[in-house]
């Protein structure tokens, strides 16, 4: 990951199904792929083309007029269930989706998705239910994410407040992961070392 997460406005894509699994996301043929550029077509591959290819009639959410571009995905319960599979999150960052809002994650995604790049913020049900109206009553709605404090921007002033892992927000502002990290912190790390004695050696000895 080398994009740094900033502050962003976007309307939001409604995708109210509940248990969401990474199959379903991205379907197993995919997983071959190390392109994560070319996993956008993979996305929810088989809820959007027939078998010869072509979009749906109608369309799924992501293929209908003015939904292109948006970077929130408002989702149902349970998002991102399943097997591990990080090209789940990988297809929709290629997409452009950056944040998820849902009642409830499944562990292994949201870590895959903290580590691409993707925010998962969760939200109570009875929110989601507003947020799912508002986007009913005004498709054009526009909301704002500021991860740096950690706040949802609705319309209208109200702030919507979320919790976010220390660490994971540190690298996603960074647009970095742990090895990026780490590496960041070479020059210390050396620094450190050159001030402190050498291991001690357990081994010497032994035996004797």
């Amino acid at each position: 990951m080398a994009e740094a997460f900033e502050t962003f406005t976007s309307r939001a894509i409604p995708l109210p199904a509940d248990n969401v699994d990474t199959d379903q996301i991205v379907p197993a043929r995919y997983l071959k792929v190390t392109d994560k550029e070319g996993l956008a077509e993979a996305l929810f591959h088989d809820w959007r083309f027939t078998d010869n290819g072509r979009l749906k009639d109608p369309p799924f959410v992501l293929d209908r007029p003015g939904i292109a571009g948006r970077r929130i995905l408002l989702a149902g319960d349970n998002f991102g269930s399943g097997s591990s599979r990080e090209h789940a999150a990988w297809a929709l960052f290629s997409w452009g989706i950056r944040a998820i809002l849902s009642t409830g994650f499944a562990d292994i995604f949201r870590n895959n998705a903290l580590k691409n790049g993707l925010l998962p913020i969760q939200v109570e049900r009875g929110r989601q239910r507003q947020l799912f109206e508002l986007v009913a009553d005004e498709p054009e709605a526009e909301f704002t994410i500021d991860l740096a404090s950690q706040v949802v921007h609705l319309p209208g002033d109200e702030d919507l407040p979320f919790e976010v892992d220390p660490f994971a927000k540190v690298m996603l502002l960074a647009g970095t992961d742990e090895l990026g990290y780490l590496l960041g912190k070479t020059t210390e790390i050396d620094a450190w070392e050159a001030t402190h004695p050498g291991r001690v050696d357990t081994l010497t000895g032994a035996g004797t």
